[in-house]
């Protein structure tokens, strides 16, 4: 729970069935794409992946651009749109490109990053606020930031959970997330930010998060972020919206894998599906419908291949031909 003047006085979540199974989920997912060397996409599709995120966070925020546009702006392209959103893409093309460059249990890192994110947008770019704010539903008051003047303080604890806590990345980058929302240390740019150095917090986990549009499902799921911030906001502790960012990358996961399987080679598919099965007996049509895009040819050759591998054992001939995996 939070006082009054929104400084903590209690743990930022509480462990949950979902926060755990969620977690053990990932670190499958994490495992599988090890396994099959997605930890660095192809150059073509972490551009594609990079213009996905920008647009997708920058578009819950209402920035109008299209994908073919910021494409284009990617391109160096003349883009005809609103001159404001143009350079809020130009902006985080620049600071998605540093991602790299920056620390992220480092206040100093982070002021920077949102220099960088807002220049030419906020005149207090790279600064905390001095001011108070709220987030407005109509007339209505959905969120009454903590006051200016304790800013410093709760970004400073949140930093110290970052490098303190004993929680796994995935579990902090949530949770840093939310609070980094809750305390909205700027007068504009907070949603982008929180997203951005989440981002940035996952690629210590793991490097290929760095190209993963986590940005796209939340977009996807705009209605549900918005309703998880406010519910964990009146709760005091951010349980729910962690259970919601454990599904967004969850889901992120899986449609990588998914949308590779195509460009796997047929052992790396044939260990994919092994992994990530959940049946004991299958047949060519389950096979089939874990790799959507490759022909029935393909998977008769696949299932071969892992037969040969000894990941499976096959059983009777051709309609009721069934597969067993190898313990």
């Amino acid at each position: 729970m939070r006082s009054s003047d929104g400084i903590m006085i209690q743990k930022y979540y509480e462990g949950t069935t979902e926060i755990i199974n969620l977690s053990i989920e990932i670190g499958k997912l994490l495992g599988i794409i090890d396994t099959v060397y997605l930890r660095k996409p192809k150059t073509h599709l972490r551009r594609e992946n990079r213009i996905k995120t920008i647009q997708s966070s920058l578009k819950i925020e209402g920035n109008t651009l299209s994908i073919d546009q910021v494409s284009a702006i990617f391109e160096n392209k003349r883009v005809v749109g609103p001159p404001k959103d143009i350079r809020e893409v130009k902006n985080a093309i620049e600071v998605y490109s540093r991602l790299k460059n920056f620390n992220p249990y480092e206040q100093e890192s982070y002021l920077q990053a949102h220099e960088i994110l807002m220049s030419g947008l906020d005149e207090n770019a790279g600064k905390y606020r001095t001011k108070g704010v709220g987030i407005f539903k109509g007339e209505e008051v959905a969120h009454m930031a903590p006051p200016a003047w304790n800013v410093h303080n709760l970004m400073t604890n949140l930093f110290s959970y970052l490098k303190e806590s004993q929680d796994s990345l995935i579990i902090k980058s949530c949770v840093f997330h939310y609070e980094m929302e809750f305390i909205h240390p700027f007068m504009d740019g907070n949603g982008r930010m929180g997203r951005l150095w989440q981002t940035l917090i996952l690629m210590q986990e793991n490097p290929v998060f760095e190209y993963l549009p986590v940005e796209l499902e939340i977009k996807n799921n705009q209605e549900e972020y918005y309703r998880v911030l406010s519910e964990s906001d009146k709760e005091g502790i951010c349980t729910k919206f962690v259970e919601f960012m454990l599904k967004m990358i969850k889901i992120s996961l899986e449609d990588l894998l998914n949308e590779k399987g195509e460009n796997l080679s047929d052992e790396e598919r044939v260990r994919y599906f092994k992994e990530h099965s959940k049946l004991k007996e299958f047949t060519r049509k389950d096979y089939l419908k874990m790799f959507k895009d490759i022909s029935t040819a393909t998977a008769t050759r696949d299932l071969k291949k892992g037969v040969d591998l000894q990941l499976f054992i096959k059983f009777g001939d051709n309609r009721i031909t069934k597969y067993r995996f190898r313990e």
